[in-house]
């Protein structure tokens, strides 16, 4: 399984990106994908996620109102929609993918994400 991280890049402060994570290789049932960032110097967070089947979603507190996750079935791809970006929004976001099914909740822990992607850099100017 590859997942590839795109559409980052240099906004002002207040700007918006889209990100994609396009998934590919092995075919089976992906559960859930998620968005997780690195920033200079921080341990890596959770941003956001999306259950495959049934669309439900879960946010990290910071970036709840201001980003938007979504999944294209047809396009086996996962987005981020991120508007009103803040400099605290600078880092290295990378998509996973959770391969495990039968959960009922979303999952928003790293160690529940079996495959990660190489990231993509946003840098946020004040």
């Amino acid at each position: 399984v590859q997942l590839q991280a795109s559409g980052g890049g240099l906004v002002q402060a207040g700007g918006s990106l889209r990100l994609s994570c396009a998934i590919s290789g092995r075919t089976f049932t992906h559960a859930a994908v998620g968005w997780f960032r690195r920033a200079p110097g921080k341990e890596r967070e959770f941003v956001a996620a999306i259950k495959w089947s049934g669309g439900s979603t879960i946010y990290a507190d910071s970036v709840k109102g201001r980003f938007t996750i979504s999944r294209d079935n047809s396009e086996n791809t996962v987005y981020l929609e991120m508007n009103n970006l803040k400099p605290e929004d600078t880092a290295v976001y990378y998509c996973a993918l959770d391969r495990t099914s039968g959960r009922n909740y979303v999952p928003a822990r790293s160690i529940e994400y079996d495959y990660w992607g190489r990231g993509t850099l946003v840098t946020v100017s004040s």
